[in-house]
């Protein structure tokens, strides 16, 4: 499959956000005018040459997500939305009774294959990546016309990714020396301890990294024929763990196999953007703080839409 010429796409994995905040109605804004964190992503996207946006959402959340969400866009850039839930799969394959927890992050970039037809971006709705992160993957993606299995991700440094409330899981990234990704090792404990970045390894020893060691924090770059191969390697993936409550299909475990299978490269986008994102509602006032920080010194205008 051939990518037409077009601009870059934005696809939003949005369907956590209703769970996790409790209802859109009552996730609270966090900008100083009310904005959300994807009004940030939104802008800075359209600003680097996006010109559509793609939410993946559930289907309990359609109603307050056209109400309360989509507004805000309406005349600023096209939107769709899909839907990720857990019966809609490859067929012949089921969702196993009593299971509840979606199939993971690469499933739900899979719900838009049926309306991206052009290179596109793949991220977290709940996460801040910055103006630069979205420049240098609008920049790669534009170079993606007519390709296929050259992929891209934003390299974060972790010192600027880390929480203050606590450990974080962080996806540790290593390169060759043409700076294409060769692994993404989740991490699921990394931390700052006494001014040092450490994570803990599976003997549960804490192991110091460098502050610009890269790491993945699901912001990624694809071309169309991204989903083919995401369709054939989740069929063997249900095969082999369909059945289990608690398994999920997430885009580094399908990278990784793109990459040593030396079916795809991933070139790795350094990036010097602050990370920061809310998982929790604790998060909120930093985030804000954080937010109104970047509009006082003139990173945004004073209202975005």
């Amino acid at each position: 499959m051939k990518c037409k010429t077009m601009r870059p796409t934005l696809l939003i994995m949005a369907a956590g956000m209703g769970s996790r905040f409790g209802g859109l109605k009552q996730m609270a804004g966090l900008g100083p005018h009310g904005e959300i964190i994807m009004d940030y992503s939104i802008f800075d996207a359209q600003r680097a040459g996006f010109d559509k946006v793609v939410f993946v959402i559930r289907r309990f959340m359609e109603q307050d997500f056209r109400e309360h969400i989509l507004p805000r866009f309406k005349n600023k850039i096209p939107v769709e939305i899909v839907f990720q839930e857990l019966d809609i799969l490859p067929a012949g394959f089921t969702c196993p009774e009593g299971r509840e927890k979606p199939w993971g992050t690469n499933h739900a970039v899979m719900m838009a294959a049926p309306v991206i037809r052009e290179p596109f971006a793949a991220i977290n709705a709940d996460d801040y990546y910055g103006t630069d992160a979205f420049n240098v993957m609008a920049d790669h993606l534009k170079t993606l016309e007519n390709s296929e299995n050259n992929y891209c991700m934003v390299g974060f440094q972790v010192g600027n990714t880390l929480s203050e409330l606590g450990a974080v899981s962080r996806g540790v990234c290593t390169e060759d020396a043409s700076g294409h990704l060769t692994t993404v090792v989740e991490r699921t404990h990394v931390v700052r301890e006494n001014g040092v970045v450490k994570y803990k390894d599976d003997k549960g020893e804490l192991i110091p990294i460098p502050d610009d060691t890269l790491v993945s924090m699901n912001m990624w770059g694809f071309t169309p024929d991204y989903f083919q191969h995401s369709e054939r390697i989740f069929k063997a993936f249900l095969k082999e763990r369909g059945q289990e409550m608690k398994s999920e299909f997430y885009i580094p475990l399908v990278v990784n196999e793109l990459i040593q299978s030396h079916t795809s490269k991933v070139k790795v986008l350094p990036t010097t953007s602050q990370w920061f994102g809310v998982t929790y509602k604790e998060d909120a006032p930093a985030v804000a703080a954080k937010l109104k920080a970047l509009h006082d010194t003139g990173v945004y205008p004073e209202t975005l839409f």
